[in-house]
């Protein structure tokens, strides 16, 4: 069922983008820049939850899927290398993803409250 999303996808920004578009290269470019930096912080880990988790992100089909991820790939680096940390470590991924999603989807920034 996923090469159906896949092809279908592959076809509406074809529509949109055309079909040797440089914009339908960058969003290559980018999934699989953030697919190794995910896979880069969650590091080698023998913890099986840590070990689908980076299936999903290797097997991801596009930047939303990994966009999704994220809380899961706080969770995990938090649970080693604690919450400061896995929040800085997730802002950078994020930070990643500037202008290949919709507006709808992008975190808003937050108020530090002291």
């Amino acid at each position: 069922m996923s090469w159906i999303q896949n092809s279908l996808v592959s076809g509406f920004q074809s529509i949109f983008y055309g079909a040797g578009s440089n914009l339908g290269n960058r969003f290559e470019t980018a999934l699989e820049d953030i697919r190794e930096a995910m896979l880069n912080e969650l590091g080698v880990s023998s913890a099986v939850d840590a070990s689908k988790l980076e299936l999903k992100v290797t097997y991801a089909s596009d930047l939303q899927d990994l966009w999704y991820l994220r809380g899961d790939i706080m969770a995990a680096i938090a649970a080693v290398d604690g919450e400061a940390l896995a929040s800085q470590k997730l802002s950078r991924i994020s930070a990643m993803f500037s202008g290949f999603l919709p507006k709808g989807l992008t975190s808003r920034p937050r108020r530090v409250v002291d």
